[in-house]
């Protein structure tokens, strides 16, 4: 019977992105002791080279390592561990227990106000037969409204295009705009972190506290 494994990495994990500031074999040491911890083939792990745009794609054994310009995976494959790489944006987790599918997402401000979350559940209904009210979500530590300012240009595109309800004084709820793409279209099995990657003290990186931090990473399996 498959299983489906979240793991979401902190700080003391180390960083897990090879296009910050860091030595390429500390990333690597450092995915590789992920793989031992967690018991997977760090030699399948899919990870993005992540643009803040909507791209998704679905990977499986054949596909590269190294998915460029891209900012959604989803696979059905077992054993093919798929990563989303964050420091503020929402890592979100899409699973469905079903169908065995699952997907990471990158959602940044601007992939958020692009739907990325909501174009990525669908693709998983239309391409490989999920069912909106099989999908759970967890939408992991990131910045939170406490602390997410933005200009009031920014703000001005959030309130035209999901409501006054996700703004206070420039102050952004991104967590509650991807809640609702997700609701939209039925998703409603949500689970969220409360966690702020910028004020809680937590061991996650931050870019806004320190613009010279690593990456933590969510990592979904299908074993």
């Amino acid at each position: 019977m498959s299983t489906i494994l979240k793991i979401i990495t902190t700080t003391i994990d180390g960083n897990m992105a090879y296009h910050v500031n860091d030595v390429k074999s500390s990333v690597d040491d450092n995915r590789l002791a992920l793989s031992k911890k967690y018991n997977f083939d760090n030699d399948n792990l899919r990870y993005m080279n992540q643009v803040h745009g909507e791209n998704i794609e679905i990977v499986d054994l054949k596909s590269p390592l190294l998915i460029d310009n891209c900012d959604a995976l989803i696979t059905k494959e077992k054993n093919l561990p798929i990563m989303v790489m964050v420091a503020d944006c929402i890592p979100i987790f899409l699973s469905d227990e079903n169908k065995k599918v699952i997907a990471v997402v990158h959602a940044g401000r601007n992939s958020t106000f692009l739907n990325i979350v909501q174009k990525t559940a669908l693709k998983m209904i239309n391409e490989l037969g999920c069912k909106a009210e099989n999908i759970s979500a967890y939408l992991g530590p990131s910045i939170q409204k406490c602390c997410y300012e933005v200009s009031k240009e920014l703000e001005a595109i959030a309130i035209k295009s999901f409501g006054k309800e996700f703004s206070t004084n420039r102050y952004l709820d991104l967590q509650g705009i991807n809640i609702k793409q997700l609701n939209d279209i039925g998703i409603c099995n949500i689970e969220t972190s409360s966690i702020c990657t910028k004020c809680s003290n937590k061991p996650f990186f931050s870019y806004r506290k320190d613009k010279d931090c690593g990456r933590f990473s969510i990592v979904g399996i299908i074993k």
